[in-house]
């Protein structure tokens, strides 16, 4: 019980923090430093590198992440644990999240001339669609935290191995930290885009953890 009311209190805490950041976005708190990162990322960018990019960039896309959260519900399901993988819920509410700011929270996406493409995915078609260039928060970031996050707890919850859920957290915390990299290395998003998608996906980390290890009646 204690753990989960420490992540309780931590999804208050990311909340008001998340809340805090679009206000600062709002006030164009970050503009100067989010063109110092993009600046300083388009320098570094290579041309050679630029298909290893694109290839990392599907690690946080729509398809690979959605069928892997389909992939881990259906396996909680099979495996008995039927309620749990309702846990699915969290991860299209961070998206429904991510796109009412989105359409909401005037944050244009860096411009052109410093952009590069980015990974191939059906959301570029979604977003030209609805006619919206915000980039806040950033989905790619925020679908890697939830999804490869609650892999990574799951493989410890159940794992028998001592060695299998450190590498499960280990592989978790690079695919982010790629990610991370990946967004502003490829010039797509400001690194306050990245900074939203951190806080909001490890919102719904918490919650699907909490929802995970909620209390149980005997027997189940």
């Amino acid at each position: 019980m204690p753990a989960l009311t420490a992540r309780l209190f931590g999804i208050v805490v990311l909340g008001v923090a998340f809340i805090l950041l679009t206000i600062a976005i709002t006030a164009g708190a970050f503009n100067d430093l989010d063109l110092q990162v993009a600046h300083a990322m388009h320098d570094l960018w290579q041309p050679s590198l630029h298909p290893a990019f694109q290839v990392i960039a599907e690690l946080g896309g729509f398809e690979l992440t959605t069928l892997l959260m389909l992939g881990l519900c259906w396996y909680l399901w099979r495996s008995g644990f039927g309620s749990d993988a309702l846990v699915f819920v969290v991860f299209v509410a961070a998206q429904a999240f991510e796109l009412y700011y989105k359409l909401n929270l005037y944050q244009p996406s860096p411009p052109a001339s410093l952009r590069e493409g980015d990974g191939p995915s059906i959301t570029e078609l979604f977003w030209f669609g609805i006619g919206t260039g915000n980039s806040f928060p950033s989905g790619h970031v925020l679908r890697a935290v939830i999804v490869y996050g609650l892999l990574a707890f799951v493989i410890r919850r159940l794992s028998t191995s001592p060695r299998v859920p450190a590498l499960a957290v280990a592989g978790a915390v690079a695919a982010v930290v790629l990610m991370v990299f990946d967004r502003l290395y490829l010039d797509v998003h400001w690194e306050s885009d990245v900074i939203g998608g951190l806080l909001l996906g490890a919102i719904a980390l918490l919650a699907g953890t909490v929802w995970l290890d909620r209390p149980r009646k005997t027997g189940q």
